[in-house]
């Protein structure tokens, strides 16, 4: 049977920070036969900064042992209401991912798995990755991956809380 990685990027969604704050994050799904990774189906939730933060950090990682595929340009007068440039993003992050998720090199990276599985934020992505979580990359993917879900269970909630204060003590 034929390995394949679907990849897509949608639901396009304004998050307000505050008044005059706001970012547009995008649902990311992967569905896969793949044996690299841990779950089969998933969609997170990730904005264009922590794909930013991605890039460097495979960058880290791979050295210079493989090339890394271009984000699209970061366009200080993006608007969040002009649908052909949101669009023209969510294609270029899309062809980010797929080159990136067919990359040997890059698909051993534990930090990748944890972008497009979980929905860590980049600091515990990082503490995980580095061995400095009470769960391990996979116990990770599994519990706080959406899925299909829209809430977290309460013991994830509590995974979330214990780690927390883990990392605080350290």
């Amino acid at each position: 049977m034929q390995e394949f990685t679907g990849v897509w990027v949608r639901d396009p969604r304004i998050q307000k920070e505050d008044f005059w704050h706001a970012y547009m994050d995008y649902e990311i799904c992967i569905h896969t036969n793949s044996l690299a990774f841990t779950k089969k189906s998933s969609c997170v939730r990730r904005r264009y900064s922590e794909f930013v933060w991605l890039r460097k950090k495979l960058q880290e990682n791979a050295m210079l042992i493989t090339h890394l595929p271009r984000l699209p340009p970061k366009n200080p007068f993006f608007s969040l209401n002009n649908a052909r440039e949101i669009g023209a993003r969510m294609e270029g992050l899309r062809k980010f991912l797929e080159e990136v998720v067919h990359s040997p090199v890059l698909l051993s990276d534990s930090c990748l798995h944890l972008f497009l599985q979980s929905q860590l934020s980049v600091k515990k992505i990082e503490a995980c990755a580095e061995g400095r979580s009470r769960y391990t990359v996979s116990e990770a993917i599994h519990s706080f991956a959406s899925g299909n879900k829209r809430f977290e269970s309460q013991s994830e909630e509590s995974m979330e809380e214990e780690d927390d204060m883990h990392c605080e003590s350290e």
